[in-house]
């Protein structure tokens, strides 16, 4: 396990890893790709509408260029560097809450 903690922790093999994905060649992010469970689906909900705006715009571009079978030009690319997890804030304190409410539960009622 510390193996898999410290090529997590490599700059150089994340930055493999998310080339290696593909989405960023239909100038995608990390998390417009996100599985959309029930906590993700809360984060995009306190999402503020001008982030929601530009997520849509995102995925219905990458819809288009994958159905065209093309992807964006290289410098169009979404670039390891400039991928912001604009989701992480909120995903965080959708599970945190879950988390405490589950807790609460368990041992309060």
């Amino acid at each position: 396990m510390p193996i898999m903690k410290a090529l997590a922790s490599n700059v150089a093999v994340r930055r493999w890893a998310y080339n290696l994905s593909g989405f960023n060649k239909f100038g995608l992010h990390h998390d417009d790709v996100l599985q959309e469970n029930d906590d993700v689906k809360e984060a995009l909900r306190r999402l503020p509408a001008h982030k929601v705006g530009e997520r849509s715009f995102r995925i219905i571009r990458a819809m288009q260029l994958s159905l065209q079978k093309i992807e964006l030009p290289k410098e169009q690319w979404t670039k390891f560097e400039e991928d912001d997890r604009y989701l992480k804030p909120y995903l965080e304190e959708v599970i945190k809450e879950r988390e405490e409410k589950e807790y609460w539960e368990k041992n309060y009622y």
